[in-house]
């Protein structure tokens, strides 16, 4: 006799399942309570407090990976939040919205880069509870300065100019708040592309170790 297998609607809004292939077409079925349940891989990941930004940091991406840690506090504000980042970046509005939450919830947020954390994605990995900001060993992450486009009136772009402005301004006072640096040297550092493997970007301050397995990481110590 086949168990009959019960899906779990996948908590990945629609309008987002195109963008995050191919995790939201695969599935996984675990035996709970003597029944057998499907959930999509995300899903999954979430019951195990984990939220992966796989990809461009964009509004949608941002609410969805919100409401993921607002939950995740709701269900336990004691326990860590583990964040998976491999992102180029993206919006810098959108990622500050996330940067703001990580800073909101009482658990402690871990950060890992595994491949690439860039712009944004380098702002939201140093972001993490300080000790618990990893890398793995072939990852990089990039910083740079904040870029854009602006069309219109005269005054329209003035003040689009004026807004990137004040973006980048914000944008270094963040990376010098957590990773220590002065905000002189993230001005100079942060001009252009500046890439960094996972060790220098230890040294830096923007992750505090590089991991070679899960057993390295400190993920179990969760906020007493």
């Amino acid at each position: 006799m086949h168990e009959e297998i019960s899906e779990i609607s996948p908590l990945l809004p629609a309008h987002l399942q195109n963008r995050v292939q191919p995790f939201t077409n695969v599935s996984v079925i675990e035996k709970e309570g003597g029944s057998l349940i499907q959930f999509d891989l995300l899903s999954r990941l979430m019951k195990d407090r984990i939220v992966f930004i796989g990809e461009q940091v964009s509004d949608p991406l941002a609410n969805y990976v919100i409401a993921q840690m607002l939950y995740l506090q709701m269900q336990d504000p004691n326990k860590d939040i583990n964040v998976y980042i491999n992102s180029p970046g993206g919006s810098v509005t959108a990622g500050l919205a996330i940067y703001d939450t990580m800073q909101f919830v009482t658990c402690d947020v871990n950060t890992y880069c595994m491949g690439m954390a860039a712009s944004m994605g380098a702002v939201l990995l140093c972001a993490g509870t300080k000790g618990k900001r990893y890398a793995l060993p072939n990852s990089h992450v990039m910083i740079h300065q904040v870029s854009g486009g602006a069309q219109g009136t005269a005054s329209d772009v003035e003040r689009t100019v004026e807004f990137m402005y004040s973006l980048k301004k914000r944008l270094n006072t963040i990376l010098s708040h957590h990773t220590g640096q002065p905000i002189e040297k993230i001005e100079i550092d942060a001009d252009r592309d500046n890439y960094m493997p996972a060790e220098v970007a230890q040294e830096y301050g923007l992750i505090d170790k590089v991991l070679e397995s899960t057993r390295d990481a400190s993920n179990g110590e969760d906020k007493k």
